[in-house]
């Protein structure tokens, strides 16, 4: 995969509230009287799987609020969007649909048009523009700008269009830079379990900009080297999110501080009336 840096025309610092890891306590819920509390939708991003969001549930379920996590095929933009599009039919009232990562990509596009979706919460994640690819956001110095052969290991998959391949992140690359503020134990058994993402995912230019219409957080953790802060910034600017930014954490701050992760979460579900 090759690097690519976000625009220089919109490389701005947004103003954001820093939240140091201590911050992160927990809150009453908010209160939404006479109105139904909006479910929780959680989409996670490449080489993750639902249980990644294991704390943020927890959290969320305690405090009374509505969360389901949804399966991430990680085949490809499009129909990994048309997916989440399909499960979000089956539910009612408004929703708050949450991305990390590559699962950014998917909730931009999969929320285009559903009136339902009152809310984005961008989580370490890429929030493309129309024609923009997943690759092109990690930004200038991100650990996936390397040799892909030093990054990756490759399998061929069934029914892959083209020349599309799986993607497995290499040990090294997994516990030094994706998951890098985790006990190495953890690391270690969270690359041990990951889950292969198609080269379509990162590939496929994004159809829709659901962040243009739909108000929108974003998290940030200032020790991400996958998607480099300045490029989430640059993101967040864009789409004129509320953004939040955690001093350290990883790419995987859901995994690692999840009680940080779920207040920003909630503060998108207190502005949906």
């Amino acid at each position: 995969m090759t690097r690519f840096s976000v625009p220089a025309c919109v490389l701005l610092l947004t103003s954001a509230a820093v939240v140091a890891p201590a911050a992160a306590e927990r809150r009453a819920p908010c209160p939404t009287p006479g109105a139904a509390r909006p479910t929780v939708v959680l989409v996670h991003g490449a080489w993750a799987d639902t249980s990644s969001w294991s704390g943020e549930i927890r959290a969320l379920q305690r405090a009374g609020h509505p969360v389901r996590a949804v399966g991430n095929p990680l085949r490809g933009l499009t129909g990994d969007a048309q997916t989440v599009r399909d499960f979000l039919r089956t539910l009612s009232g408004p929703v708050v649909l949450v991305g990390h990562s590559y699962g950014g990509s998917v909730i931009t596009n999969a929320a285009a048009g559903d009136q339902n979706v009152r809310a984005l919460v961008y989580v370490d994640a890429a929030a493309p523009a129309v024609g923009e690819t997943t690759a092109q956001l990690s930004g200038s110095g991100s650990a996936l700008g390397g040799d892909p052969a030093t990054l990756y290991d490759r399998a061929a998959y069934s029914g892959a269009a083209g020349d599309a391949t799986d993607l497995y992140l290499k040990r090294d690359v997994f516990v030094r830079s994706f998951a890098s503020d985790l006990p190495r134990d953890t690391a270690h058994q969270l690359w041990a379990t990951q889950r292969a993402a198609s080269t379509a995912a990162f590939t496929t230019p994004s159809k829709a900009a659901a962040w243009q219409t739909i108000p929108s957080w974003y998290f940030i953790a200032t020790g991400d080297k996958i998607i480099v802060p300045d490029s989430q910034r640059a993101m967040a600017k864009r789409a004129r999110s509320k953004v939040t930014e955690f001093e350290g954490g990883s790419h995987l701050a859901l995994v690692s501080h999840p009680e940080a992760v779920t207040r920003v979460i909630e503060d998108a579900v207190c502005s949906v009336r």
